[in-house]
């Protein structure tokens, strides 16, 4: 029997594995984590992530052929294939702060694969990493390796939250990059003939090592571009009176450019855009390509602005000051059908207005109090680091109440800004919101979801992304 073991029990290697597992029932697959909460959550009732579908995917295998455990050295002893899929933040200190990844996880897990393993291995990159990273790690097992032979593979994931489960049953392309030796070709056929079980040949790819690993950074890259893309386009629209909705279809009707990560928003967020960009900068820097790394910085600047934009969107509106005032936050996960908050544009938006002083009332339907607190008190960066490098008990902001569905979090409300997609927000009464705020009554929606004209009618003073403006607004100065 085949047995594959995943180090980090994380956002991609709890739902992958998991899918393997059903789809391989002949491989035994075991997930490992140091964290005992995390491997105890996914041995439960609450698995430690919501996504949907994971539930029943998990529960069908568990026990049988998957198996998450805390006995990190065990599994990698024993297993054929070890996929390696731990956390690659960007550095906080030293140098590339800021822009580089930090491989010290990574390279501990490699020296303990060094240090276990009685028989020859197939490593795995899961995590995203940045270029050349498996030359290292083959660096330190070969000289840790007492004999053992390994073979790298990088074999990136490209799973979007709240679908991961589909993307995985049914995958855009599966991407397995190895050297291009003897021992290399085998391992990569190995791997291979573990995503044949479901994924049709055709998806799956085949390349060198370093194009696997910019291949991942390039996808995010581009995805987020168009993001930004848009996002600009939407500050145009307003300025001009078009409708970036309208826009951005007759765009997308281009074959040549489809009408995918089209829409405006607050800003994007989630654990890879960001930091692939950053990791992206930083390689076309250390390559001597200034000029490269220049381009790809204006994706996350025109983000940035996206965020600040909203928040003076939102204040100026409101004569200027949101002090004191109560304003509600529909939605704190960084896109809908997730709970995962990393680099959600919700936390400098609220940062944002807290830094006027305004009265924040969240609610999200899949984020906890005490993660939002946590959130609004971590340093940049923080996020990706473990838990226990994170402040354990946040300070509470005195101005962040919580609670537990949209009606609460809008009565008596100055303005509500919708952050998040959830899809309950197309559907609420907004004739009986209106009745329970402070007049008059804003809505600046981030994500374009709600139906401004039915929302004026009511009596709503409405701001949409890149729609066009309320009178109310017109008639203000416009704001950087």
């Amino acid at each position: 029997m085949v047995k594959i073991c995943c180090i980090g029990a994380g956002y991609v290697g709890g739902p992958t594995m998991a899918v393997i597992a059903l789809k391989c029932p002949s491989i035994e697959v075991a997930v490992v984590d140091i964290s005992v909460s995390r491997i105890n959550a996914w041995n439960s009732d609450q698995l430690p992530i919501y996504e949907p579908g994971l539930d029943g995917v998990v529960k069908q295998c568990r026990g049988k052929n998957l198996f998450f455990s805390t006995d990190v050295e065990k599994h990698v002893r024993e297993a054929d294939i070890v996929f390696v899929s731990v956390n690659t933040p960007t550095k906080t200190r030293g140098l590339g702060a800021g822009k580089a990844a930090d491989l010290t996880y990574w390279e501990s897990a490699a020296r303990m694969i060094a240090d276990v393993s009685k028989s020859d291995k197939i490593v795995v990159e899961k995590s995203t990493v940045p270029v050349k990273t498996a030359e290292a790690i083959e660096k330190i097992l070969t000289h840790n390796s007492k004999g053992i032979k390994f073979q790298i593979l990088s074999n990136p994931e490209f799973l979007a939250e709240g679908t991961a489960i589909q993307d995985l049953f049914n995958p855009d392309r599966v991407l397995i990059g190895g050297r291009e030796t003897t021992e290399g070709n085998k391992a990569v056929l190995a791997l291979k003939d573990v995503y044949a079980h479901w994924v049709p040949e055709e998806r799956i790819l085949t390349t060198n090592l370093w194009s696997a690993e910019l291949s991942k950074l390039a996808a995010n890259a581009f995805l987020a571009q168009r993001i930004s893309s848009v996002n600009a386009m939407s500050a145009l629209c307003e300025a001009t009176g078009a409708d970036v909705t309208q826009v951005s279809y007759a765009v997308g009707k281009d074959t040549r450019i489809g009408p995918k990560f089209l829409n405006a928003s607050v800003g994007f967020g989630g654990s890879c855009f960001q930091k692939d960009i950053l990791n992206l900068v930083y390689i076309c820097e250390c390559n001597g390509l200034p000029e490269v790394a220049e381009y790809w910085k204006q994706v996350i600047k025109i983000n940035d602005y996206q965020k600040n934009r909203f928040v003076n969107r939102v204040v100026s509106s409101m004569f200027n000051t949101v002090s004191n005032k109560k304003i509600a936050i529909l939605g704190f996960a960084f896109k809908k059908d997730t709970g995962d908050t990393r680099e959600t544009p919700a936390i400098d938006v609220c940062k944002g207005l807290l830094g006027d002083k305004a009265r924040l009332s969240i609610y999200d339907p899949q984020v906890t109090e005490d993660q939002i607190q946590r959130d609004l008190t971590m340093n940049k960066f923080d996020w990706d680091h473990p838990l226990h490098l994170q402040p354990m008990s946040p300070t509470t902001v005195k101005q962040v109440s919580c609670v537990w569905d949209a009606y609460e979090a809008t009565k008596d409300a100055h303005g509500i800004c919708i952050l998040t997609e959830w899809d309950e927000f197309k559907n609420l009464d907004f004739q009986r919101i209106y009745d329970n705020m402070q007049k008059p009554a804003f809505v600046f929606d981030g994500r374009n979801i709600v139906n401004v004209d039915q929302l004026r009618e009511i009596g709503f003073i409405v701001y949409s992304i890149g729609k066009p403006l309320d009178p109310w607004l017109k008639d203000l100065p416009a704001v950087a």
